[in-house]
This record gives C-alpha cells, sequence and structure tokens, in this order.
C-alpha cells in the first residue's frame, strides 16, 4: 500500500492526499475510506491507500488512517 497525507478535505465529503514521492495530490471520496469516519479526519493525517486509476486520472482508494 502507499502512504501520504490527507492535503485537504472539503466539506462535500472527498478530499486530497499528498502522496509520499510523487509531485501530484490523489483525491479520494468518502467511500472509500475504511475503518475511519470521514468527519474523524483531520489534514495532516497520515493514511494508507491504493492508487487506482478513474476517467479523470488516478485516485485513492481503500483509504486507512494509520
Amino acid at each position: 500500500m502507499a502512504q501520504g497525507t490527507i492535503k485537504r478535505l472539503t466539506d462535500r465529503g472527498f478530499g486530497f492526499i499528498s502522496q509520499e514521492g510523487s509531485d501530484k495530490d490523489l483525491f479520494f471520496h468518502s467511500n472509500e475510506l475504511q475503518g475511519v469516519e470521514f468527519n474523524d479526519l483531520k489534514e495532516g493525517d497520515k493514511v494508507e491507500f491504493e492508487v487506482s486509476e478513474s476517467p479523470k486520472g488516478p485516485n485513492a482508494t481503500q483509504v486507512k488512517r494509520v
């Protein structure tokens, strides 16, 4: 699993993860969270995730807080 940090959260149930070793942030949706509720996340939290391709580019799936 890849690791990164929550960079930005929105009030619409999605956010962006700063991925270690990459300049591009990854989109994630609250539907992809495992073991944590969206409202419990904070910017700066460390997370693990899988990267998958979507029509709009890569995004984070199976997101877990570490």
